[in-house]
C-alpha cells in the first residue's frame, strides 16, 4: 500500500515506473557538454514556427511523441497528461499537445514544473487511476526573455548572477509497465520566501526552497545525504549552489560530494557565456531525460533525489515590487 510519511512525503508501496523520456533542445544547448545525449537538437530555434511561443509548443509536441514512440505507446493509451511552461496561461503546453488529444492537467510551478508533473503522474499511477501518465514541460530563451525581461533586440546587459533560459522540452512516460527506473517516493515542497526581490538572481531566490525540501525528504524518509548517489537540483546555478551548501550545512547536513545542478551541467560556463548557468522549466527536464536517467538505468547511480526548483514570480508581481518566493519538489528515483 502507498504510505503517507512525515508531513510532506509519499512512499509508494508498488512503485510506478519511469518508462521512457524524450528531450528536445535548441542550438545553444546543442553546443554544450550534453550535446550528444539529447534526442533532438535543432539549429533553428524557431523549430519551423513563426514565433518563439509557437516554437515552444512544437518542442513540447516533439518531446511527447519521442517519449511515446520509445515505449511504443499510442497517445490514446495515456490516461492523463500533466504539463506546464512559463508563458501566460500555459499556452506552450495547451497548444503544443492539442493534437495528441490526451486529457490534460495544466500546471505552473515555474522551473520546478517537471517535478510537479512527475509527482502527480506517479501518484495517479500508484493510486490505480491509469496505466500510463505523461509529464511534460518546456522553456524557450526567446519567449522567456520577452515574457519576463526584455525583447531580444533590446540587447540589455545581463549581470553575472543572471541565468540563461534553456530552450528545451522534456517529456516522461510514467506507468505500471516495468522498466529499470522506478519512482519510489515524492516529497512535495512548500513555498519559501526569504524576501529577495532580484529577478536576475533566481539562484538565491530558489536555494532556500531547495534546502527546505531536501531536509524534509531526509526527515520524512529517515535518510541522510549519503543514502543518495546524487542529489540533483534544477537550476540553482553557480550562485545558488553556494547558498544551498551554506544553508544546508547550518542544518547539519553536507551534500557537496553528491550534489549536481542541472543549470551548471547543461552549459559550459567558460565558453558559452551563460553567467550563473541554465534555468527555465526545460533545464531540469532535458538534463534529467538525457543525462540523469541513463545513469540510473545502467545502475551507475542506484538512488537519486531529483529536486527541480522554481522561482514563483510573474511580470505583475515583479513590477509591483513583490519578493520572489521559491518552491522545490523532490522525486526519489531508483534503479531496479
Amino acid at each position: 500500500m502507498n504510505q503517507v510519511i512525515g508531513s510532506q512525503s509519499i512512499s509508494f508501496g508498488v512503485s510506478p515506473y519511469l518508462i521512457s523520456s524524450g528531450s528536445v533542445v535548441g542550438s545553444k544547448e546543442s553546443e554544450g557538454p550534453l550535446a550528444k545525449l539529447f534526442d533532438m537538437a535543432s539549429q533553428d530555434d524557431l523549430f519551423g514556427a513563426k514565433t518563439w511561443e509557437e516554437a515552444e509548443s512544437n518542442m513540447q509536441k516533439e518531446a511527447c511523441i519521442l517519449a511515446l514512440g520509445k515505449a511504443h505507446i499510442p497517445p490514446e493509451k495515456v490516461r492523463y497528461l500533466f504539463g506546464g511552461d512559463l508563458l501566460r496561461q500555459g499556452i506552450a503546453t495547451s497548444m503544443g499537445i492539442e493534437a495528441l488529444q490526451i486529457p490534460m492537467f495544466g500546471l505552473f510551478g515555474a522551473c520546478s514544473t517537471s517535478g510537479e508533473a512527475l509527482a502527480l503522474g506517479a501518484m495517479c499511477v500508484a493510486a490505480g487511476y491509469g496505466d500510463y501518465m505523461l509529464a511534460v514541460t518546456s522553456s524557450h530563451f526567446g519567449s522567456a526573455e520577452k515574457e519576463f525581461r526584455f525583447p531580444l533586440g533590446y540587447a540589455s546587459q545581463r549581470p553575472l548572477s543572471a541565468h540563461w533560459t534553456v530552450t528545451g522540452s522534456g517529456a516522461f512516460l510514467v506507468g505500471t509497465e516495468k522498466s529499470h527506473i522506478r519512482i519510489s517516493g515524492v516529497t512535495i515542497g512548500k513555498i519559501v520566501d526569504y524576501g529577495l526581490k532580484d529577478s536576475q538572481n533566481m539562484g538565491a531566490c530558489m536555494a532556500p526552497a531547495a534546502v527546505d525540501t531536501i531536509m524534509q525528504n531526509f526527515k520524512d524518509f529517515g535518510r541522510k545525504a549519503e543514502d543518495y548517489d546524487r542529489i540533483v537540483t534544477g537550476d540553482l546555478g553557480y550562485v545558488g549552489q553556494d547558498i544551498l551548501f551554506d544553508l544546508i550545512k547550518k542544518k547539519g547536513s553536507d551534500i557537496r560530494t553528491m550534489h549536481l545542478d542541472c543549470g551548471m551541467t547543461i552549459f559550459d560556463q567558460k565558453t558559452q557565456d551563460t553567467h550563473a548557468g541554465g534555468s527555465g522549466c526545460g533545464c531540469a527536464a532535458v538534463t534529467l531525460a538525457a543525462y540523469v536517467l541513463p545513469k540510473i538505468k545502467k545502475g551507475e547511480w542506484k538512488r537519486v533525489l531529483f529536486v527541480p526548483t522554481g522561482a514563483l514570480m510573474s511580470t505583475v508581481s515583479f513590477n509591483e515590487g513583490a519578493s520572489v518566493p521559491g518552491i522545490a519538489h523532490a522525486i526519489v528515483l531508483e534503479h531496479c
